[in-house]
């Protein structure tokens, strides 16, 4: 099957009684011609590449243009040692966007989940679980191939592309997956994965993409720890039994139709919002100077 919509995801679960991960894992199976062990270990590989990026974060690097580093490490001291309001799992967890979206301006290694400048939001969902609850691997793979599944379908019905459809498209097609995932963890039905995912993206419906100077850094890498929050609200709020009154489908095609009418400077081109502030002008000068393409200096 094609994954063109949830509708059609829910309705081959039902049909085939099987959960929502394993039609995702049989749908990979069959579009790119392998078998289910070559495709458990292609998960595997990127679930613990994802893992391995929060365990060598350290926090000491700095990207090349000085917007960002050191804030991740600042937020998991946060958590370790003070009392957060929302208590250390949660500071955790923001800890956890911050230091992956460091670690792509720092040029580490980590995995677009669906894109680099969204790369926090998954891991910080899903790693912090994993050690708090000892989760087995099998469960993370569950929930990494829903997320794929969800993801997949928003890049099929709309986009996961700042510069085509503004940032709702990246945090917030990665706060979907990632609130897909976790219905998954706690075992919630499929039509409590398509609430979550449609609450999450409804409430990040409209976000724009305007990097100050144009680098994924400022505003890109806080707006991962706000993606988070939004999915862990979102699959709280489906478990819960509440349910988003406009489908999900028809809220992943609003999301196109939303980024189709922003204009340019709100798609990634860092002509307008958090980008054309004095501030970001002026950041953008000192780092850009007269040149056109952005280089650190001598």
């Amino acid at each position: 099957m094609n994954l063109d919509s949830m509708q059609e995801i829910v309705a081959a679960v039902r049909r085939e009684g099987k959960p929502f991960w394993e039609i995702i894992l049989e749908t990979d199976m069959v579009n790119r011609g392998v078998s289910r062990g070559n495709s458990l270990e292609k998960m595997s590989r990127t679930w613990h590449t994802m893992k391995e990026a929060s365990e060598v974060y350290t926090g000491d690097r700095r990207s090349l243009s000085g917007l960002s580093g050191g804030q991740g490490k600042q937020m998991r001291d946060y958590a370790a040692s003070s009392a957060p309001i929302g208590g250390e799992f949660i500071a955790q967890v923001i800890a956890e966007a911050l230091s992956m979206g460091e670690s792509n301006a720092c040029m580490r290694r980590i995995v677009a989940a669906p894109t680099a400048g969204a790369c926090g939001v998954m891991p910080a969902v899903l790693v912090p679980l994993y050690w708090r609850e000892n989760l087995p691997e099998e469960k993370m793979l569950e929930a990494m191939y829903t997320a794929s599944g969800v993801g997949a379908v928003i890049a099929y019905r709309a986009c996961i592309s700042g510069a085509a459809g503004g940032c709702q498209a990246e945090i917030g097609s990665a706060s979907a997956m990632a609130a897909g995932a976790l219905v998954c963890l706690r075992g919630g039905t499929p039509e409590q994965l398509c609430h979550a995912v449609a609450m999450a993206i409804k409430n990040l419906l409209g976000l724009v993409c305007d990097p100050v100077a144009g680098l994924v850094e400022v505003p890109c890498i806080k707006r991962n720890a706000a993606g988070v929050m939004i999915a862990f609200s979102s699959a709280e709020m489906a478990l819960a039994g509440i349910e988003s009154k406009i489908p999900v489908d028809e809220c992943i095609e609003a999301m196109y139709r939303v980024g189709t009418a922003l204009p340019s400077s709100l798609r990634e081109t860092a002509q307008g919002g958090l980008a054309a502030t004095p501030t970001g002008t002026r950041l953008k000068e000192e780092l850009f100077g007269g040149r056109t393409h952005w280089r650190p200096a001598p």
